[in-house]
């Protein structure tokens, strides 16, 4: 009997263990149609800690945190569902693209930023996700906040004038200076500033020719009047130097005592913006169901052979074949441009071309390409650069503004139900 008892126990214990209740996931927060688990709850305050860890923070109470944890997922959640909506899908192959960058900016590829990422823990597959998330919230704000805000010219125009004036105050600039009196005879005194003014811009020396024609209180020392900030030079000086740049010579300026010539020797303490510009044009194939990957690489190859046998013209072809609607009309000429504004693949290909060297084929997020520089310069972009700094800060201003109104009318008309806030 005593054998068969312990039989029995030993059959039993086993499955009692089996059929005791096991701790199962819940559903922590009801969001329209949608769900937050409780398990979702923990994995991102496991991260918030984590990253607090690392960067020497103090956290509040669990109780708060949690809250704080709730209501991000309660808000990325609806932002995903708008997504869903709207018909907005990440593609493998952009998250793939974003996920290379990220690697280089590491300096790794792929296989070690992966690596890396297990490494510390994270389960890759899921890390993966994650940032497929953040893409897709990111563009679904830009969609939807980017269209309540409007930023005018004359906003930039005065905030354009703020950033130059912040900077003219430290700004010093070395000025020339000739006047060429009236005597009497204001026609005559145009005339022989005119003349003056032919010399200078036909390269004769500005302090010897101030020294023969000017009647400036200065034009003993060649009219030279050292470097000067704005604010401590002749009015008439500041008027016209401050969108000058190293080398301008200005005038003649009509004033009270005659016509005025200036000329801005040096600078110091501006600060300028010089961009390298690239000129090309490229033919670009995208793979669809009909144009598989191998066929646009290899279409491409072809199309290179026949430019290089002087059977066609790459101009013409790119007219017939590019898949870019916006350059296939100008024979696939992209014009002047910035090369940072190009995605990475195009940029660094294009960078690494000679004037008039043709790329191989490659890939890019957008497609299959073959490029060709056309020419290089290096231009003063700093009136252009400084709008576009007053343009993304008056946007990032009203984007911050803007994406929270967003969020928050979202919210107000979104049904939300908190089941489990304490575990």
């Amino acid at each position: 009997m005593r054998v068969r008892n312990t039989l029995l126990a030993a059959v039993l214990v086993p499955m009692l263990a089996w059929a005791a209740p096991q701790p199962l996931d819940s559903v922590a927060v009801l969001v329209n149609d949608g769900i937050i688990l409780d398990s979702e709850i923990q994995e991102r305050l496991q991260s918030v800690k984590l990253k607090a860890i690392q960067a020497g923070q103090k956290l509040p109470s669990e109780q708060a945190l949690r809250t704080q944890v709730i209501e991000r997922l309660i808000s990325e959640s609806l932002q995903l569902q708008m997504a869903e909506r709207m018909g907005l899908v990440i593609s493998d192959t952009q998250l793939d693209q974003t996920l290379t960058n990220m690697a280089a900016e590491q300096k790794q590829n792929l296989d070690q930023f992966r690596a890396s990422v297990e490494a510390k823990g994270g389960n890759y597959a899921a890390y993966r996700e994650q940032i497929r998330h953040e893409i897709t919230i990111g563009q679904v704000q830009r969609i939807q906040v980017q269209r309540r805000i409007q930023v005018s010219p004359q906003e930039i125009d005065t905030l354009v004038k703020l950033i130059k004036e912040q900077g003219l105050q430290t700004a010093e600039f070395h000025v020339g200076h000739i006047l060429v009196d009236f005597a009497n005879d204001e026609n005559g005194a145009r005339e022989r500033a005119e003349k003056v003014m032919k010399l200078l811009n036909n390269g004769a020396d500005f302090k010897n020719t101030a020294l023969a024609a000017s009647s400036g209180p200065k034009a003993l020392e060649g009219g030279d009047w050292g470097f000067m900030n704005v604010n401590a030079m002749p009015t008439l000086f500041a008027e016209v130097v401050t969108d000058a740049k190293a080398g301008d010579i200005i005038g003649p300026i009509k004033g009270s005592a005659g016509f005025h010539i200036v000329k801005v020797f040096e600078t110091r303490g501006i600060q300028t913006k010089e961009v390298a510009e690239l000129s090309s044009r490229h033919i670009l194939l995208k793979p669809s169901p009909i144009l598989s990957e191998d066929m646009a690489q290899q279409m491409l190859t072809d199309f290179l052979a026949q430019v290089a046998a002087g059977e066609a013209d790459f101009a013409d072809l790119a007219e017939q074949h590019s898949d870019d609607p916006g350059s296939a009309a100008r024979g696939g000429n992209l014009g002047w441009a910035d090369p940072n504004m190009y995605v990475p693949a195009f940029r660094d290909t294009l960078n690494r071309l000679k004037p008039g060297e043709f790329s191989k084929p490659f890939r890019s997020s957008h497609g299959w390409h073959v490029v060709q520089l056309l020419e290089k310069r290096t231009t003063d972009a700093t009136a252009s650069v400084n709008s576009d700094r007053a343009y993304q800060l008056l946007f990032r201003r009203k984007f911050a503004e803007q994406a929270q109104s967003w969020q928050n009318e979202m919210r107000s008309n979104a049904y939300i139900e908190v089941l489990n806030n304490n575990s």
